[in-house]
């Protein structure tokens, strides 16, 4: 059988953007009637639509296709190395990345696993989850909470990097008031800072009320591979455990995972993009394998 597999021959397009040549305001999710009501059913398989040649039309299926979660609520993102298993060219993939940051279409943040995971949101998205955070954290102190309006209005939209120094912080916020330790503390609390232990004077953006979702990204449950996280482990544990270390994508992609909240789909385009596992075309159908280089 492994005579008649073949690498995957499928092209891999080079990104074409219709706004080279004009200005043209990029489509966020809300433009499309396919995300009005959020996100669409994951019905589609995820070899139907693993490769794709435009970064933003990449990111908008992958948001419609972000799991549904129980008990936490979060609104769709992606990660960074989910993007690169979809769209091969991946210095074309950053350069779009950072034409969509400039133009407020998405904001891209660090995320708190203990390896080099970044996460991407659409700006509408992270700005909906922001309210929802605020109104859990609001006290009785209207003066105080009157911070989230400058962070918004001063910071979120002047700062694009995914960290942000102590002074800079607190300069982009006077331009609200006067900005105190305690006005930093309630964007902490409301988790849309976070503290860099290397350098306390240093926040990471973050996204609020994502914690329970990266224990399936986190570096906590490492196996002697070196692979992270608890849904990333369990789907190479899949793997390895056949004697050729691969199962069909069609397969794999209904299996519950039990240690992880996310669903498989979504470590499978993680871990391809990683280059932790790589399909393969064979007659019966795309193939999912551990990758050994």
């Amino acid at each position: 059988m492994d005579s008649q597999r073949n690498e995957m021959a499928e092209p891999w397009p080079s990104y074409s953007s219709s706004s080279r040549g004009k200005k043209k305001r990029p489509r966020s999710p809300n433009d499309d009637a396919t995300s009005s009501q959020g996100r669409t059913e994951n019905s589609t398989s995820l070899g139907d639509n693993l490769i794709f040649s435009d970064t933003l039309i990449a990111l908008q299926l992958m948001r419609t296709q972000f799991p549904k979660l129980e008990k936490v609520v979060t609104q769709p993102f992606i990660l960074q190395s989910q993007l690169y298993s979809s769209v091969k060219d991946r210095t074309q993939v950053d350069r779009d990345l950072e034409s969509l940051k400039k133009d407020r279409v998405l904001r891209v943040f660090k995320l708190n696993t203990g390896q080099d995971d970044h996460a991407i949101m659409f700006m509408d998205d992270y700005l909906k989850q922001m309210q929802s955070a605020v109104r859990r954290s609001t006290g009785k102190n209207k003066d105080d909470n009157e911070v989230f309006e400058w962070f918004e209005k001063y910071v979120l939209h002047s700062k694009l990097d995914v960290s942000i120094d102590h002074l800079e912080l607190c300069s982009l916020l006077s331009h609200g008031g006067d900005a105190t330790d305690k006005h930093i503390t309630l964007l902490m609390n409301a988790g849309l800072l976070t503290r860099q232990l290397i350098d306390p004077n240093i926040y990471w953006f973050s996204i609020p009320s994502i914690g329970p979702i990266l224990k399936g990204l986190s570096q906590k449950s490492f196996d002697h591979c070196g692979y992270g996280g608890q849904g990333r482990k369990e789907v190479l544990s899949l793997l390895n455990r056949r004697k050729y270390k691969e199962m069909l994508l069609s397969s794999l992609e209904k299996t519950r995972l039990r240690l992880s909240p996310l669903d498989v789909r979504f470590h499978l385009r993680d871990l391809i993009g990683s280059g932790h596992i790589k399909t393969v075309q064979t007659p019966t159908g795309l193939l999912v394998r551990v990758s050994t280089d």
